[in-house]
């Protein structure tokens, strides 16, 4: 593939990614112009790196950190409510974030876009996922059935901002404390306490209501061959809480907040 086929083929995503990073498509297509500009007066920049998406993202990065950044949105051009979180969050952190969850690249790649190692880009995201949950904070509903893990969740998901609404060890528990305060985010195990599943509490909870679910489990094949809710997330056990902090931030960003439905209330 040639250098200007490259640039045809993602350019519709650099100017998805250039107008989460500005809060303007109109400010975030004078970015994408200058770094079109730049590759046609020296159209070998691509050829720097084995990826050509990563090097356009790459030459995108280093025209945005050089210009001021016009985050105004355009007149007649309302945010939605998660583009005005997250114009919200500092640029760097924003950068990191938008790189990981909106636009799929790996931990490594983001952090060569960026320029940094990746304990850099790591604590980028994490900064991000703290900024961002003090935008979008809500109630949280853990359901853990391992004594340690649920605290250490727990303890995260408050210094982000968030309220834990309660910490489950059984699928009958789960249902009790959904009932009485529907969570706006679920981070669930999947193999409970007394054999229970958290994936069919999961299924229970979403017939009374919308919100958005992280699975923290050491059987992540259960819930790819299981009948598991959509959209979901999955972190597998063993963990990293930085990347708790992004996912969560990641599910509600994208709009997945809770919302009831016009059901019945759970049985």
């Amino acid at each position: 593939m040639s250098s200007s086929q490259a640039v045809v083929q993602h350019l519709p995503f650099l100017r998805r990614y250039a107008r989460a990073l500005t809060g303007s498509q109109a400010s975030g297509d004078a970015y994408v112009a200058a770094t079109l500009e730049s590759l046609i007066a020296s159209p070998k920049l691509l050829e720097s790196e084995a990826n050509p998406r990563v090097a356009l993202y790459r030459l995108f990065t280093k025209i945005w950190n050089s210009i001021k950044v016009n985050g105004a949105p355009d007149a007649g051009e309302p945010n939605s409510p998660p583009q005005q979180h997250l114009t919200q969050i500092t640029p760097r952190p924003r950068q990191a974030f938008l790189l990981v969850a909106l636009e799929g690249f790996s931990e490594e790649d983001a952090a060569r876009i960026l320029d940094c190692d990746l304990p850099t880009l790591r604590a980028l995201v994490e900064e991000s996922g703290r900024e961002l949950a003090a935008e979008i904070a809500t109630d949280v509903l853990i359901i853990e059935d391992e004594t340690f893990i649920a605290m250490d969740i727990e303890a995260l998901v408050e210094s982000l901002g968030h309220r834990v609404i309660g910490v489950a060890r059984t699928h009958a528990e789960a249902i009790a404390l959904a009932r009485k305060t529907p969570p706006g985010l679920i981070l669930a195990d999947i193999q409970l306490a007394d054999g229970s599943s958290g994936l069919d509490a999961v299924n229970e909870l979403l017939s009374a209501f919308e919100v958005p679910v992280i699975f923290i489990t050491a059987y992540p094949e259960r819930f790819l061959t299981g009948q598991r809710p959509e959209p979901a997330f999955l972190i597998a056990k063993p963990f990293q809480l930085a990347v708790v902090s992004a996912v969560a931030s990641q599910a509600l960003f994208f709009g997945r907040k809770a919302r009831l439905r016009e059901r019945q209330p759970i049985a």
